[in-house]
């Protein structure tokens, strides 16, 4: 226990050490290279002008504004996501059906689709989210269909011996436990990507507010240390919330696996 809390420490302050290093060198270009506020604003800019923005109580409104757009997408993105990939993935018929129009579709770039959302839908939430959702929802189509669609065979055979001989049965105590490591992956990798169209779409106009929007609106007076100030926010916000996916994962839904990781 003790050993485990030492390498810990060690582990923290190594960590500690590399983001002051890399401030430092910051604040040294910034001041002693470039010397350009406009180019490369210092740390020292960014820590003014966050400051400003808490003051100015914009930075809480944005922040819900862009996590609500993204809760938008997530959800309606694992509704459909989810049990399509199931079903394609259990049902060779289905996926012979549904596969080709899943293939057309995933190449379109999510930021195509701006032009529909906003006629569709407005300056609205839901513009913004159905953005992250065409992002979002192809990543947890595959990753769930590959799940299920490498099911060991033997488990579900020794299931059948034991009596367990429906498919909602089958699907719900054998495929889905067995294929939970690639839905986990596929819809970790699908909020990475949902985030980034977030901030796309709030740029490009599908929102009036927003962490995305606030920094392009920065862009255009020039404020540079503002942008940098959202590109951080935009980076923290998006590492919280994947480290906090992947410890509710590791520690509820993948409980059964930890034991494998040495």
């Amino acid at each position: 226990m003790k050993i485990n809390f030492i390498k810990t420490i060690q582990k923290k302050g190594v960590e500690l050490l590399s983001l002051i290093f890399a401030v430092i060198i910051w604040q040294l270009v910034a001041d002693r290279i470039v010397q350009d506020r406009l180019l490369l604003p210092s740390f020292s800019d960014v820590v003014i002008s966050f400051s400003a923005i808490i003051e100015s109580g914009l930075i809480y409104t944005d922040m819900l504004t862009s996590l609500v757009h993204f809760g938008t997408g997530i959800a309606a993105a694992l509704i459909l996501g989810i049990p399509l990939g199931i079903i394609m993935g259990w049902f060779k018929t289905v996926n012979t059906a549904v596969d080709p129009i899943i293939e057309i579709l995933r190449p379109i770039p999510p930021l195509a689709w701006i032009p529909f959302a906003i006629v569709w839908f407005g300056l609205t939430q839901q513009a913004a989210g159905f953005i992250i959702f065409v992002g979002m929802v192809f990543p947890i189509i595959i990753n769930t269909y590959t799940g299920f669609k490498n099911v060991p065979r033997v488990y579900v055979e020794a299931a059948k011996v034991l009596g367990c001989t429906r498919n909602i049965d089958l699907i719900r105590f054998i495929a889905i436990p067995s294929a939970m490591p690639s839905i986990a992956a596929g819809i970790r990798i699908a909020m990475g990507v949902g985030w980034m169209c977030l901030v796309a779409a709030e740029m490009f106009g599908v929102s009036s507010s927003g962490l995305g929007y606030r920094l392009w609106q920065n862009y255009y007076l020039h404020r540079m240390s503002f942008v940098l100030v959202y590109m951080l926010l935009l980076g923290f916000i998006g590492l919280f919330i994947d480290r906090f996916f992947r410890h509710y994962v590791d520690s509820k839904l993948l409980k059964w696996s930890s034991g494998t990781v040495v």
